[in-house]
């Protein structure tokens, strides 16, 4: 495995609250690595802190060999990293087009982009035939598509996912999930933070269990499927 994004003891904290507490992992090239752990426990911290939308306050975060852990938000989807954050956080009064439009803010190529909006239509056709119609009126679900459409717009190396099932239809769950498993046979490298652990344990190539702030277990997601150790995170055991 070679790794594509490598934290070292990151922190990140809020005033005097410590979120994070000197995690060190890796995701590898082509991978797709779960952080998972109950409310709480520095999760989505750690992606926010990745991709520069909180400070780090200690350690290191390297992306394809290069130190990005001071790195301005800004510069880190053009560099071919991007987050897909909890709540969607769409344009509600903007159109879905526009809404995609915004991934390819720092792409000049013509080629590229007509590329671009050729993959994310063909992902997910129901964005081609709403792209004229606001976003606040899509479904949720039809909201987290157009969500991670926009991060895909910039042909992301790595894609970071923040609860991407969360509030959705059980359906829409079972489409989200078989999302991610194309993507990374696209040869997208995908993180992503979740509460449905059962079905996270079933795609993941490995998995990250946090627990106050902590990584409090890892390993492959096979292994921790039958081992218990995740359960035992989740019930307080270890």
């Amino acid at each position: 495995m070679t790794p594509l994004l490598t934290s070292s003891s990151l922190q990140v904290r809020y005033g005097p609250v410590e979120a994070v507490r000197g995690v060190d992992f890796e995701i590898g090239e082509g991978e797709i690595v779960a952080f998972l752990g109950a409310n709480g426990a520095g999760k989505s911290s750690t992606l926010n802190a990745l991709v520069g939308l909180v400070p780090v306050a200690g350690g290191k975060v390297a992306f394809a060999g290069k130190d990005i852990t001071d790195a301005p938000a800004e510069t880190l989807a053009p560099a071919g990293i991007t987050l897909v954050p909890e709540g969607r956080r769409v344009f509600g009064t903007l159109s879905v087009a526009d809404n995609l439009k915004m991934g390819v803010y720092a792409i000049r190529d013509k080629e590229r982009i007509a590329a671009a909006w050729d993959r994310v239509y063909s992902l997910f056709p129901i964005l081609f035939e709403r792209r004229e119609q606001f976003a606040g009126t899509l479904s949720g679900g039809q909201q987290q598509m157009l969500a991670i459409g926009r991060a895909l717009m910039c042909e992301p190396r790595l894609l970071l996912l923040d609860e991407p099932s969360l509030g959705l239809a059980p359906k829409i769950v079972d489409q989200v999930f078989e999302l991610m498993e194309t993507l990374r046979r696209q040869g997208v490298t995908l993180g992503v933070v979740e509460q449905n652990v059962a079905r996270s344990l079933e795609i993941a190539d490995r998995v990250y269990v946090l627990a106050g702030g902590r990584i409090a277990t890892q390993g492959s997601a096979a292994e921790l499927a039958t081992s218990g150790q995740v359960q035992n995170v989740y019930l307080g055991g270890e």
